[in-house]
């Protein structure tokens, strides 16, 4: 292979698969500077929210339709919307979805520390899909140390089944109270060598304040590791602010990712993704109240595929609506905080009103839990030892204890005989004279009278016929409508790896085609002179 070019399997893709960029300025005379050879990137970001997992996802499935093995990789995740590996593993949301950009099942090596916020202090620590114990977050920094060898060890395992493996840092790698013990950003990029691009939210204005404030509280080697800057989310020009960055860090400009509007289809990982209210004014209305420890709220988003589905997020302060058709209670990393702060909103009251007129109500793994008569913690998994009263909507009693559940599930739904692929992530267990009308699902349950349902399985509502036969049940007489939610997911994916790599300098990055169009000076790194980095595909040197 020459030095400078990209070794590639040939994809379906054809020619564009194989597209090159344009060749050097100066009639192919010597680059000033040599392409690094990787097997890993790593893309960090100014903040939290700025797009990064979106920006690796569409990496993904960019270099993985031109031939390449690529693997996602994230040292460190905080999230409760977790997903369930194959092999009985939890890792984030986010991760799962690059791993599906890949065309790969998650692994637990894709994320192997990731923290589940279960209080306002302190967090359930996953390590290698398994619960390793919980930490309050004064405590957590002092425990880095021993987990970054499993971070390590889980990235060389990736590295082995990979040409390139995409790695994502959390929030910002500057944040000054985060930087002793980091593993999730510049503490893993130097342990394990890995080049670092930095993402930038364009859309929160200063954007080059963001990137030229995070070279000024990096170390001198972390500055090096910064191979260029990408603004994400774009909404108008954006060569001044890369040139302007450039001449204050050094820090090539690699190109402006507009905002992507699709994104909204794909599984959200961060709360603070949730909108109060999805969209147009549709008779068919689902609500849902935004609990302090919602978690999996992904659950719902093939919902708002539902051109006849109003999906609402109900936020503390406000009743829930007396025109809701569904109440859903979903998933909750804090099953007796989120029923103790149910009842301080008054939401108690609300969800008992609409029962009485006749509404329909679902739990899906916590939010089933309080729907129950009780909720016990004898051996305090979610804190001090405690139990509560539930709503007492379904007869049915739980128990939060071990070992934790985590596993892929395939199965028909005893109601409508619609097949259902999803999974479980809970602690407890669930019994009761209303589990003998199981439904979905081991310990599921549903009321006498058939308006109120539980269930611990997630991802239910991808399930396109199950979805439909659900929501004639809370509308009967509802028109049968199909929409392919699986894949609008993939084609929002295509989507995504197109609109990526028209932003993105591909040609600067990786030394093929792709990037911005038209004219190339303006970017703050200058004309293309040779790819920042070489993937050696197969066997690496």
């Amino acid at each position: 292979m020459e030095r400078g070019g990209v070794r590639r399997r040939r994809h379906p893709g054809g020619d564009r698969a194989a597209r090159r960029g344009p060749d050097p300025p100066g009639g192919g005379a010597a680059p000033s500077r040599a392409g690094v050879p990787v097997s890993a990137l790593m893309l960090q970001g100014t903040g939290s929210d700025v797009g990064k997992s979106l920006l690796v996802a569409g990496l993904a499935r960019a270099l993985t339709r031109r031939g390449l093995r690529v693997r996602p990789f994230k040292p460190q995740n905080m999230s409760n919307n977790a997903a369930a590996t194959p092999d009985g593993g939890e890792i984030g949301r986010a991760q799962a979805l690059q791993a599906r950009a890949c065309g790969v099942p998650p692994s637990v090596h894709m994320n192997p520390v990731l923290l589940k916020p279960q209080s306002e202090t302190g967090a359930q620590i996953i390590v290698q899909g398994q619960v390793w114990g919980s930490s309050a977050a004064r405590q957590y920094r002092s425990l880095t140390p021993s987990l970054l060898p499993a971070v390590l060890e889980s990235f060389a395992r990736m590295q082995a089944e990979a040409d390139v493996v995409l790695v994502e840092g959390a929030g910002s790698p500057a944040e000054a109270n985060l930087r002793a013990g980091d593993i999730a950003n510049m503490g893993f990029a130097e342990a394990a060598d890995v080049p670092v691009i930095l993402a930038v939210d364009a859309s929160r204005g200063g954007a080059a304040a963001q990137a030229i404030g995070t070279h000024a509280l990096l170390s001198a080697s972390e500055q090096a590791r910064v191979r260029g800057v990408v603004l994400n989310k774009t909404t108008g020009a954006a060569p001044e602010a890369l040139a302007l960055i450039a001449t204050q860090t050094g820090w090539a400009g690699l190109g402006a990712v507009p905002w992507f509007a699709q994104a909204a289809t794909l599984p959200a990982e961060d709360s603070a993704s949730l909108r109060p209210d999805s969209g147009a004014d549709n008779p068919l209305q689902v609500v849902v109240p935004r609990l302090p420890w919602l978690a999996n709220f992904d659950d719902l988003d093939p919902l708002r595929a539902e051109p006849d589905v109003h999906l609402r997020f109900i936020p503390p302060g406000y009743p829930l609506p007396a025109d809701a058709d569904l109440i859903v209670l979903a998933g909750s990393k804090a099953t007796l905080a989120d029923l103790e702060a149910l009842r301080a909103q008054g939401w108690d009251v609300d969800l008992r009103a609409h029962h009485r007129a006749g509404g329909r109500i679902l739990g899906l793994c916590g939010g089933y839990q309080m729907l129950g008569r009780s909720v016990a913690d004898p051996q305090g998994v979610e804190g001090a030892r405690q139990a509560a009263e539930g709503l007492g909507l379904l007869a049915v009693e739980t128990v939060l204890e071990g070992p934790k559940t985590v596993r892929p599930v395939r199965l028909r739904d005893r109601l409508w005989g619609c097949p259902v692929t999803g999974y479980e992530i809970h602690l407890g267990r669930t019994q009761g004279p209303d589990t003998a009308r199981a439904w979905l699902g081991e310990g599921s349950a549903r009321s006498a009278e058939g308006r109120v349902m539980g269930t611990y399985v997630h991802g239910l509502l991808a399930a396109d016929d199950f979805r439909a036969a659900l929501l004639r049940w809370v509308r009967p007489g509802r028109r049968a409508q199909h929409h392919d939610w699986e894949g609008r997911v993939e084609a929002t994916l295509e989507a995504l790896a197109d609109h990526v790599e028209r932003g993105m300098r591909m040609d600067r990055i990786f030394g093929f085609g792709g990037g911005v169009r038209g004219k190339k000076e303006g970017w703050g790194g200058g004309p293309p002179q040779t790819p920042l980095f070489l993937i050696f595909g197969g066997r690496r040197r």
